[in-house]
C-alpha cells in the first residue's frame, strides 16, 4: 500500500487536468485518423513511441538515445507525411461553431429529392455530370478555375449547367446549403491515379476533393452511366437512385442533426468507445512516465527583493539589500516548466513601521508553482530603515538677480502656481522648508515677461509619482519718467 499512498499524496488537481486534456487531444486524433488513410503512417510511429517506454522503463540506454535523435526531428517527419491532413484539421479547427445556416429539414428533403432525380436522369441519358456538396471544411483552396453563379438548387439549372454544350459542363459544380455557389470547377486529383481503375477523369477528380474535405461528391459517369459516390478517401458505385437518397439523407443529417442537445451527448458518449480508451490509457502511461515523479530535487537561485510600493507614506533609505537566496524543492519536471527569471521576494512597504527594524523573510513571499516548495531563504531576516513622509503644501519663493536697466522698474512678481503638493519626512516641520524657483536675471528685462524655470528644493523632498514640476514666474515692469516711455 505504501506505493499507492504515496502516489496519491503527491497527485494533485492539475494532474488530473493534465491527462484530461491529453486524453482529449489523443481522442480526437484517433478518431480524425480513424478513416485518413495515412492512419497506418501513425500506427507505426506509436509502434515506435511504444518502444521508446518500454526501453526508457528497462533503462535500455542505446535504444533511448537512438529514439530520443528519432524523436528530435520527429516534428518535421510528421509535417511532411501528413502535411494534407494537418491543414485540413486547422481548417476544420478555424471554422469551429460557424455551420449555421443549414435549411431546414423541408428544404432537405426537397433538395435530396431534386439532386437523386437529376442524378438518375443524367445517368439514364449517358451525360456525364460531377456534383459537390460541400461540407463542414471549407473547399476554396481546392477549387480552381471556377465560375460563380448563386443560384437556387433545382433540376432545370443543374441539368443545363451539364448539357454538353455548356461552356463548363466538363468541371463540377459546387453546391453549398440549398444554392449552387460554382460551376465548372476543377478539382485536385487522388493522390493514387490507379485507385479507381479505368475510372475517368470526374471519378479521379471526385476521388481527390474527398481525400482532402469532407464533401461529399457525386460522379455520373457518361460511357457506363453510373453514379458514383465519393467520400473520406473513399469511393463506391451506387445501385441506385433509392441507394443516392438515403447516402444524401445521411449526409444532410450530419449537417444539421435533427436529435435534442441531450440525445447527442448521449450519441456522442457511445459513438468511438474503443478510440477513448485507448486515448485515456495513452494519456495515464505518458503522464506516469513524463509527468509523474516521486523523488524530488533542490536547486538554489539568486533572486531579486521587490520592496512593493503601496503606501507613499514609507520610503526605505539607502543602502538596502537587493538580493536574496532562495532554496527551492519539488520534482525535476516541476522545475523544467520553473521561469527563475520570475521569482521574486516580495516585501509590501504596507507591512513597514517608522524606524530601523528587522523583517523576517517568509516563504509565502515567494511566488512558487504549486508543486515546489520553498525550503530556506538566505538571509532568513532584513534589516531596513524606513521613513515615515507627510503630505503638506509649500508656498513657492520666486528668487531673483541683478538690477533691473536704467529707466526700468519691476512692479511686482506673480508665480503659478503659487504652492506645490510635496512629501516631506515626518521629522522636519513644515515651515522649514522652503522651496524657491531657478533665479531670474532682472538684467535682461525690457518688457513684462514670462519665464518658465526649474524648482529648486532641499534634500528630502518628494513629489507626487517622482515628477518634479516647472513654475512660471511673471515680472511686471514699468518705465521711469523721463525716460520716454509709459508706466506698464
Amino acid at each position: 500500500m505504501q506505493p499507492f499512498l504515496s502516489f496519491a499524496n503527491n497527485l494533485r488537481i492539475q494532474d488530473v487536468l493534465d491527462v484530461i486534456i491529453i486524453s482529449l487531444m489523443i481522442y480526437f486524433l484517433l478518431v480524425w485518423f480513424k478513416n485518413r488513410a495515412s492512419r497506418f503512417v501513425l500506427m507505426g510511429l506509436s509502434v515506435v513511441g511504444a518502444v521508446y517506454v518500454v526501453a526508457r522503463f528497462f533503462q535500455l540506454y542505446l535504444t533511448t538515445v537512438v529514439l530520443q535523435g528519432f524523436f528530435a526531428i520527429l516534428i518535421f517527419v510528421l509535417v511532411v507525411i501528413f502535411q494534407e491532413d494537418l491543414r485540413r484539421l486547422f481548417e476544420r479547427l478555424a471554422v469551429i461553431g460557424r455551420f449555421g445556416g443549414q435549411p431546414a429539414v423541408g428544404a432537405v428533403r426537397d433538395d435530396t429529392e431534386i439532386l437523386t432525380t437529376t442524378a438518375v436522369n443524367l445517368a439514364r441519358n449517358r451525360i456525364g455530370a460531377l456534383i459537390v456538396l460541400k461540407g463542414k471544411d471549407p473547399l476554396e483552396r481546392h477549387l480552381g478555375n471556377c465560375i460563380p453563379l448563386d443560384g437556387l438548387i433545382s433540376q432545370e439549372l443543374l441539368e443545363s449547367l451539364f448539357d454538353p454544350h455548356s461552356p463548363g459542363h466538363d468541371g463540377a459544380v459546387v453546391i453549398a446549403g440549398n444554392r449552387i455557389t460554382h460551376f465548372g470547377c476543377h478539382l485536385p486529383l487522388a493522390a493514387d491515379m490507379g485507385r479507381n481503375g479505368s475510372a475517368g477523369l470526374r471519378h479521379t477528380a471526385a476521388l481527390g476533393l474527398a481525400e482532402r474535405a469532407d464533401a461529399l461528391c457525386i460522379a455520373v459517369s457518361e460511357e457506363r452511366g453510373t453514379i458514383s459516390l465519393a467520400r473520406n478517401e473513399r469511393m463506391r458505385v451506387l445501385s441506385g437512385g433509392l441507394e443516392l437518397r438515403n447516402e444524401l439523407e445521411n449526409f444532410y443529417r450530419e449537417l444539421a442533426p435533427e436529435e435534442q442537445t441531450a440525445s447527442r451527448i448521449a450519441v456522442e458518449l457511445r459513438k468511438n468507445t474503443r478510440e477513448k480508451v485507448i486515448a485515456v490509457a495513452l494519456a495515464c502511461v505518458l503522464w506516469a512516465t513524463f509527468g509523474y515523479q516521486k523523488e524530488t530535487v533542490r536547486r538554489e537561485y539568486a533572486v531579486p527583493i521587490e520592496y512593493l510600493d503601496v503606501s507613499r507614506n514609507f520610503v526605505l533609505e539607502e543602502p538596502r539589500i537587493r538580493e536574496a537566496r532562495v532554496i527551492l524543492s519539488g520534482p525535476t519536471q516541476a522545475f523544467q516548466l520553473l521561469d527563475p527569471g520570475a521569482l521574486r521576494v516580495v516585501l509590501k512597504k504596507a507591512d513597514l513601521q517608522e524606524g530601523r527594524q528587522s523583517i523576517v523573510l517568509t516563504s509565502d513571499m515567494v511566488k512558487t508553482p504549486s508543486n515546489i516548495n520553498v525550503v530556506a531563504i538566505i538571509p532568513p531576516e532584513i534589516t531596513v530603515t524606513a521613513t515615515r513622509y507627510l503630505p503638506v503644501s509649500i508656498p513657492l519663493e520666486p528668487t531673483t538677480t541683478g538690477r533691473p536697466p536704467r529707466g526700468i522698474a519691476v512692479k511686482g512678481i506673480e508665480v503659478e502656481p503659487a504652492a506645490v503638493r510635496v512629501f516631506i519626512p515626518s521629522v522636519i516641520a513644515p515651515g522649514k522648508i522652503k522651496i524657491r524657483t531657478a533665479p531670474i536675471d532682472f538684467a535682461r528685462l525690457s518688457e513684462q515677461t514670462s519665464f518658465n524655470v526649474a524648482l529648486r528644493y532641499p534634500p528630502g523632498v518628494r513629489f507626487p509619482d517622482d515628477k518634479v514640476p516647472s513654475a512660471v514666474v511673471t515680472v511686471k515692469i514699468r518705465k521711469k519718467a523721463g525716460d520716454g516711455g509709459r508706466s506698464r
